[in-house]
């Protein structure tokens, strides 16, 4: 495991060198891809069952963290892909024939796969809005119709799942889109202050033919099962939070104003931000691998009761980044704000991380309602005695 902590690091320094050229010119790191493709890593969480690396949560999650560090939105990226396969394999959510197939492409190929479900008329797929993307069934093919937008790895992507509003019916299916299909197409429209390098598109699909097959799933109104895979999201921010508390030091141990003796670092008032960046990642790695260990150690059924954790996890340790990323910033000074300082990359990719899933507004209500039912549920119990 060690050599392949190694191995993932080696990788993802080479990533840092190519990030600001990236986010400048808003251009997707093929090369990136191609890297990770080399040393097998999209096929690391896939379950071993299936041939695939069959990596535990937290590895996966440790991975990530180390990726975004040198460059966030190419781990934000691929972590879609990670986890995705993660959790198809592990809840067996798909006919497994199909899901045998995708995963042999990415074992043999390194093909990628994402979810798409946001839309511009819908917004995030979260707050339960029907999708406008559209399927009707023509004898043993479904034909899609519709738009997604937030099309993460869009240039990249070779299995798309999109969301689709099945035409005479109630129901939301989830389709296997190969893009490689006639009528698919990817319009470049991201333009995004945040995570430019993500290659968030939009996908489009104008009359596309899918098999019977391809409808791997149904989506249920209500709760959703909670998903641990989703715990690449804080991965991700916390290693951006890494890399600008990493920059600040750097720079306060390195600068030395003539109205000192001395670095900056030996200021009280460095120190103290300094200590507060800190102890915010301190808890933010605490927080973050102690439920992923607790996922990765957990049955079915205690995995079922873990989603309020699980979004408690993203909700803290995202605004966490975000206050670490601030502070490293007070400290570096108005040279973070130039367009050469990588500050200013590490300020705008960590607030991305406010508008991934699961929002904040949902998680600290449900934390509300939680603790509400641990009251009433104490009371209903003496009431019963």
């Amino acid at each position: 495991m060690n050599e392949r902590f190694q191995l993932i690091e080696e990788t993802a320094k080479q990533f840092k060198e190519t990030s600001q050229e990236h986010d400048e010119n808003v251009t997707f790191p093929f090369e990136n891809f191609e890297a990770l493709k080399r040393i097998g890593y999209p096929q690391l969480s896939v379950p071993a069952e299936y041939g695939g690396g069959g990596i535990s949560l937290h590895e996966l999650m440790k991975h990530q963290e180390i990726i975004a560090k040198y460059d966030g939105a190419t781990a934000l990226s691929i972590g879609w892909h990670m986890g995705i396969i993660m959790d198809i394999g592990e809840k067996k959510a798909w006919d497994e024939g199909k899901y045998k197939k995708v995963v042999a492409d990415v074992i043999e190929n390194g093909a990628l796969i994402n979810n798409l479900a946001t839309e511009p008329a819908t917004g995030s797929p979260t707050r339960g809005g029907r999708p406008e993307t559209t399927a009707r069934r023509d004898g043993d093919e479904w034909v899609l119709n519709g738009r997604k937008t937030f099309a993460t790895l869009s240039p990249i992507l070779k299995y798309a799942v999109v969301s689709a509003s099945i035409e005479g019916s109630d129901e939301v299916g989830n389709f296997v889109v190969d893009s490689a299909l006639k009528g698919v197409h990817v319009d470049e429209t991201w333009n995004s202050v945040a995570m430019r390098a993500s290659g968030s598109h939009d996908f489009i699909m104008k009359d596309v033919r899918v098999q019977e097959e391809d409808l791997v799933s149904f989506r249920t109104p209500g709760k959703k099962a909670p998903a641990g895979w989703l715990l690449h999201i804080p991965a991700c921010y916390l290693g951006i939070a890494r890399a600008a508390q990493d920059s600040a030091l750097e720079f306060a141990t390195t600068y030395s104003p003539n109205s000192i003796k001395g670095t900056i670092s030996e200021l009280p008032n460095v120190q103290e931000k300094l200590g507060r960046i800190e102890m915010l990642l301190m808890e933010s790695e605490h927080f973050l691998y102690s439920v992923a260990r607790q996922w990765d150690e957990s049955n079915e059924e205690e995995r079922s009761s873990m989603g309020s954790e699980l979004g408690a996890v993203k909700t803290s340790i995202v605004n966490k980044a975000v206050e670490a990323v601030d502070l490293a910033m007070r400290i570096v000074g108005a040279k973070s704000l130039s367009a050469d300082n990588e500050m200013q990359r590490y300020y705008r990719n960590v607030r991305a991380g406010l508008h991934n899933p699961p929002m904040d507004d949902m998680v600290i209500i449900g934390l509300a309602k939680s603790s509400i039912g641990r009251v009433e549920s104490t009371k209903k119990e003496k009431q019963e005695i």
